[in-house]
């Protein structure tokens, strides 16, 4: 088996094909061999999520995702503003989509969702000391608030109701540090 003591790729040139939200790009680059290649990506500005945990209760968000054409369960999570921390991100997503406010927002994950297309990196937190207060949607934000039992969430992964991998992460990260 072939072992390759440089695994990196060199940007010979770089085009945005669409500038929004997330940016379009087109980069031809230099392969490892020497070759050229080209690599389609979305940019991204980062995004936090949370998991607001109380006595034996996790809250969820209920909300369509069209890529998908289905309704998803998932942490409270949101794209960061320019300039934005991720810890700044995390507070400000979980009051605005549930309305909740944490005494303890503790970072527990930080991962790539779709590193073969995207540059997009998550902080996930574990949010504790819940208070409650009034949502605060973005104008084409639809969302149904949920309080799940723990121990559902895990059996909504295993038998495939919750798919969402940040929600999954968070859940699964959980239930290994908090396991009586």
């Amino acid at each position: 088996m072939k072992h390759y003591s440089k695994l990196k790729e060199s940007k010979i040139s770089s085009q945005t094909l669409y500038k929004g939200v997330l940016d379009v790009k087109l980069d031809e680059v230099k392969l490892v061999n020497g070759n050229k290649s080209v690599r389609i990506y979305l940019k991204h500005r980062g995004a936090s999520g949370i998991l607001p945990v109380e006595n034996g209760f996790v809250y969820l968000v209920e909300q369509f995702r069209y890529p998908v054409g289905t309704a998803t369960l998932e942490i409270p999570a949101g794209k960061r503003e320019p300039g934005q921390s991720f810890l700044t991100c995390a507070r400000a997503e979980l009051k605005q989509e549930t309305g909740l406010t944490a005494r303890s927002l503790k970072e527990i994950l930080v991962f790539h969702p779709c590193n073969a297309f995207s540059n997009e990196v998550q902080h996930l937190y574990v949010a504790t000391g819940l208070s409650r207060g009034k949502t605060n949607l973005d104008e084409d934000e639809f969302i149904n608030v949920k309080k799940i039992p723990l121990k559902k969430a895990y059996s909504m992964i295993k038998n495939g109701q919750i798919t969402d991998a940040k929600t999954i992460l968070s859940l699964q990260w959980y239930k290994l540090n908090h396991q009586k």
